[in-house]
């Protein structure tokens, strides 16, 4: 169980904002219809991605209210240019994974390319693999018809769905590279519509990334259910950011990532150091 869940650090003047109070419940897991409770609430919903047990109880001990085990893995551990070559096989391994060590936060998977775009039995049998290895969710990317009927599907298998639409990675050949979205007016309704689309569709959430910020406040104030930003301005009901923005692992993070700690230079002095002593016969010493 996350001990701080309502306990935000001071800010810089000594301070500690003012977070409204956590829905009954939040403190011992967070489950599906607690995300509205939120937005009702006006408690800002914090999504990190993980994909391991041990970072998954580090963002859980931290308090995240949701943990997404993102197709981001394929770039960000595996090491593709895209997130489009990850399979059922390896969300299903880190969605496991994560799951061993969180236990508070709501776990969403993301449902990898192709692994729902085909039929919706190929849908369902695929969502179910991932609530079997330990998710309560799964998002999915875009909307149109097909996506619809999908969603529809893992309704009545009784599995929630958050959707995602903007920049929407797996499109990444499509959109011509990874661009912010919805910049022209017919762009930005497009976007709109396909936000109330996906609320009336009963999606849970949806994720809202690299759109610009005044679109982002236009469908969060439009629709009931809860936006979670990714370089969408602050005006979303929630953010996520990919742990290795975050924490400075990655080389080259986007623009709109923020750097909490520099984990990168830690960790190459680290690496450094030990290879220097173990060449020095300075480790390990007789005592260790």
């Amino acid at each position: 169980m996350a001990e701080n869940v309502d306990k935000p650090e001071a800010s810089e003047g000594g301070v500690a904002p003012k977070v409204p109070p956590a829905p009954k419940g939040v403190q011992n897991k967070v489950r599906i219809n607690h995300l509205a409770q939120m937005k009702q609430a006006g408690r800002p919903l914090v999504m990190i991605t993980a994909y391991d047990a041990c970072f998954g109880a580090l963002a859980d001990e931290a308090g995240a209210d949701m943990i997404l085990v993102g197709d981001s893995a394929g770039m960000v551990v595996h090491g593709f240019d895209t997130t489009i070559p990850v399979s059922v096989e390896m969300m299903e391994m880190h969605v496991a994974a994560v799951a061993r060590g969180a236990k508070r936060a709501m776990i969403v998977a993301d449902m990898p390319f192709m692994s729902y775009q085909v039929c919706t039995q190929d849908a369902v049998r695929n969502a179910g693999r991932f609530i079997k290895a330990g998710a309560q969710v799964v998002k999915i990317e875009g909307f149109g018809p097909r996506i619809r009927e999908t969603v529809r599907a893992l309704h009545e298998t009784g599995i929630p769905v958050i959707g995602h639409i903007g920049l929407v990675p797996q499109s990444v050949h499509a959109l011509s590279g990874y661009r912010v979205q919805g910049r022209t007016e017919a762009a930005a309704e497009r976007l709109m519509e396909m936000a109330r689309l996906q609320e009336e569709a009963g999606l849970s959430a949806i994720v809202l990334e690299c759109i610009p910020s005044a679109l982002a406040r236009d469908i969060t104030e439009a629709i009931q259910i809860p936006t979670i930003g990714i370089g969408a301005g602050p005006h979303c009901d929630g953010q996520v950011l990919v742990m290795h923005d975050l924490l400075g692992l990655t080389k080259n993070p986007p623009s709109f990532a923020r750097k909490y700690i520099d984990l990168r230079a830690g960790t190459l002095r680290a690496f450094r150091k030990y290879a220097r002593d173990v060449r020095e016969r300075a480790f390990p010493e007789p005592k260790e």
